[in-house]
């Protein structure tokens, strides 16, 4: 049986999983049909009994609904899970309507995450994102301040640039970075991740499919009410060109006897120590295959011809991850 290690988030960080769980897709985030919530707590507390300690949520991922989920999962289980808590996109009707990061805005979003979640104190907060609108001083401030008040452990921070992260981590200590990262969108290897791992903070990479383009089952074109759709990554030629490229890791995977999603976590996981794949699930049944793609090990040549065929650039189009 597959078993989970623990690392320290970041170089003074609490243990956590090796293996996130990402808890997004449990909720209507895209206006799709709510999951059957039943199911969705049953896979985090699976994911817990079996050593799949780091939940990832956000409080505007279904306008709450995530967190209430992620509160019952939890409740007489505080202790066995580390909550990770994303704040500061405003959506109205699913549609995204922009950032709210004031202070005042800040300290009302924690008051509501911690009675949705059901706890005193969430362990790591951070901005889902940082834009212009209000200085970093004051963003990284403000969660510094609830840090002093015990509303919260650890300072995060998501979807940011190099400069962003020193200059957050010169005004409080930052633990982790949340980004997204995968074989196909390896953007962040030139300054970001070198940035982070200098610092010594802990990197929480989500997408690692690539929006599913990595799983090996998509195919073109995609149907017409897909998400993906909206990117360029997804769309005409990009899609036809970027499955070709595809088919390399689909070889990969059945000579070595697992699924290209396996391979494409087991590819990030590779990339450090301090590196946590966030995997997002909402069915007990995707557990197995995900915990055992934390076991699969890569020979120098593997490695070489996977960073090669999919080096920075090969991979055609853009998600919302580019920045």
């Amino acid at each position: 049986m597959t078993t989970i290690n623990k690392i320290p988030l970041g170089t003074n960080g609490p243990l956590v999983s090796k293996l996130g769980l990402g808890c997004m897709r449990m909720s209507p985030v895209w206006g799709g049909p709510v999951n059957d919530e039943n199911e969705s707590i049953a896979t985090i507390q699976e994911a817990l009994d079996n050593g799949i300690n780091f939940l990832n949520t956000g409080d505007f991922y279904g306008s709450g609904h995530n967190e209430l989920l992620v509160g019952k999962a939890i409740k007489g289980r505080r202790d066995n899970a580390f909550i990770s808590v994303k704040f500061g996109a405003i959506f109205y009707n699913t549609h995204w309507l922009g950032l709210d990061l004031r202070p005042m805005a800040i300290k009302n979003f924690i008051n509501y995450s911690l009675v949705r979640l059901g706890i005193d104190t969430i362990d790591l907060y951070q901005p889902c994102r940082l834009d212009n609108s209000v200085p970093v001083e004051d963003v990284i401030g403000t969660i510094a301040d609830l840090i002093k008040e015990g509303k919260v452990r650890y300072l995060g921070v998501s979807e940011i640039t190099a400069d962003q992260l020193r200059k957050a981590h010169s005004i409080h200590p930052v633990t982790a970075l949340e980004i997204g990262y995968s074989l196909a969108d390896r953007q962040i290897e030139s300054d970001l991740l070198p940035t982070a791992k200098a610092l010594g903070i802990g990197v929480v990479a989500f997408a690692n499919t690539a929006e599913g383009l990595l799983t090996g089952e998509m195919k073109a074109p995609l149907a017409a009410d897909s998400y993906q759709g909206h990117f360029s990554r997804f769309q005409g030629e990009n899609l036809i060109r970027n499955l070709e490229k595809v088919e390399l890791l689909k070889q990969l995977a059945r000579a070595k006897g697992a699924t290209p999603t396996q391979l494409a976590i087991a590819w990030v996981n590779a990339q450090g120590d301090h590196i946590m794949p966030l995997v997002s699930m909402s069915r007990r049944s995707r557990l197995p295959e995900n915990m055992q793609a934390m076991d699969i090990r890569f020979t120098a040549d593997e490695l070489n011809t996977l960073n090669t065929h999919f080096a920075p650039g090969a991979i055609l189009g853009g998600t919302y991850l580019q920045r």
